[in-house]
């Protein structure tokens, strides 16, 4: 089963039918089938949850997180040590926003693929970690 960590970009790609919005779409319908399981932190979804506030309003960011958690993504919560650890050692030592620190942490701990569009915050970072990235775009 292929394992994927939802960063905020794509999940937005997803919902504003963006470029790449087909990709992250794939991924959804194998997860639906089965055949791959998805991870979302909490705090990368509240980028999300957000942005829609900030652009739509509350009723429509209230809308798309209710549908969005008849999706099948684990949202996960909790912040353990080892999540605490590897983000902080992320963030201490590239130039990243906090939230990009928990995706790379999660997707490092759970050996699963990071599905996103991120290629500014990202590319310095595949190039020098194990973390495997699907691009979408």
């Amino acid at each position: 089963m292929n394992r994927y960590v939802l960063d905020a970009c794509a999940l937005i790609a997803l919902l504003q039918d963006e470029k790449g919005a087909d990709e992250v779409a794939d991924v959804f319908e194998a997860a639906e089938n089965g055949t791959a399981a998805i991870t979302m932190h909490k705090l990368n979804l509240l980028e999300v949850y957000y942005k829609a506030y900030r652009t739509h309003g509350k009723e429509r960011a209230n809308h798309m997180l209710e549908g969005f958690k008849k999706r099948p993504v684990l949202i996960s919560q909790e912040i353990g040590d080892e999540l605490f650890m590897e983000a902080g050692r992320f963030k201490g030592t590239y130039t990243i926003s906090f939230a990009d620190s928990i995706v790379l942490a999660q997707a490092s701990i759970l050996n699963a693929e990071l599905l996103t569009a991120d290629h500014h915050e990202f590319d310095a970072i595949e190039k020098s970690e194990s973390i495997r990235f699907r691009w979408i775009r």
